[in-house]
């Protein structure tokens, strides 16, 4: 192949991934508000064809100086293959309501990711879950990553709370 299209294929991979996520965007909207952002620094790992676990430390942002702190892991099953360096990953939160109480983000979440990487890629991940399941994690911005990466399939997201 030539060195020229691997850049190509990879765009192409991360499209398709990207277009099969589904759009919870209107359906999580209307069933809640937005709460804040969590932003994640994911660290590095492989993928190991059948999936991969990478370890989590989250900051949950909501109001003016409002700060949570969470630990955690993902674990991503389907098509993984390659090595990702640490990346970060931002998703809105959208909830019942703006009042979330203090680590009402712990629990687990599930949901559809895809993401390519020949040396700078980008994915994203589109989860739900928490307490009584009732948080959307949308994506604020693809991942950021770095490496040579493809995945597509689940995703599965543990989130525990950090008291401060």
């Amino acid at each position: 192949m030539p060195g020229n299209s691997r850049p190509a294929l990879a765009a192409a991979i991360l499209l398709i991934g990207t277009c099969a996520l589904p759009n919870p965007a209107p359906a999580a909207q209307e069933a809640g508000v937005k709460a804040g952002f969590l932003t994640c620094n994911v660290e590095e790992g492989w993928g190991f064809v059948f999936g991969s676990s990478r370890e989590l430390k989250c900051i949950y942002q909501h109001g003016p100086g409002s700060i949570e702190h969470y630990v955690g892991h993902i674990k991503k099953f389907g098509v993984d293959i390659g090595y990702q360096a640490a990346g970060v990953m931002v998703w809105a939160v959208i909830a019942p309501t703006t009042d979330v109480g203090k680590g009402a983000l712990a629990g687990d979440y599930a949901g559809a990711t895809g993401s390519a990487s020949v040396g700078v890629g980008a994915g994203a991940n589109v989860l739900f879950g928490g307490l009584d399941k009732s948080f959307a994690l949308q994506p604020v911005s693809l991942e950021g990553s770095t490496g040579l990466n493809v995945a597509a399939g689940v995703a599965q997201m543990t989130l525990t709370h950090q008291p401060t």
